[in-house]
């Protein structure tokens, strides 16, 4: 397996990384992430990309550094999907280890992702990675002023 970090701009991030990406956020067009990625990058987003040795994209992942109060330097996951016809095949544990990988090389203290309370399946996944459910996410929806 090949994993390859890429930039904006590159093509492959709409040829090959947006097709496995969209499975898991259905609402992404094109566009809007080719939008999202030029805005997020200048905030640290990156997407990263797992490749099976005959060059198919399987992995997509999103991720940035981010520096807070709570975990001084982490490495948040925003992204991380498995093809459907890939799954249980190594991709997503290749993925999370290039992943903390990047977290070591930016003296990130944890690594963090949240998954929607819906996704059984990828929990099982994250608690046999050894990652720990260590908080509650809140969200509430915002209706534009006006």
């Amino acid at each position: 397996m090949k994993i390859i970090d890429l930039e904006p701009g590159d093509p492959r991030l709409i040829s090959d990384l947006f097709p496995v990406l969209h499975q898991l956020r259905p609402h992404l067009t094109e566009d809007l992430l080719r939008d999202v990625y030029a805005e997020g990058h200048a905030q640290g987003l990156r997407f990263t990309a797992a490749y099976t040795d005959d060059g198919r994209c399987v992995g997509a992942s999103g991720w940035r550094v981010v520096v807070n109060t709570s975990t001084l330097r982490s490495l948040y996951v925003d992204d991380l999907v498995t093809s459907a016809d890939a799954r249980s095949g190594g991709v997503g544990h290749t993925l999370l280890a290039h992943l903390e990988e990047h977290a070591r090389e930016a003296g990130a203290h944890v690594f963090v992702l949240d998954s929607g309370t819906h996704r059984t399946d990828a929990h099982r996944f994250y608690l046999r990675e050894r990652m720990a459910i260590a908080a509650f996410h809140f969200t509430k929806d915002l209706k534009p002023k006006g």
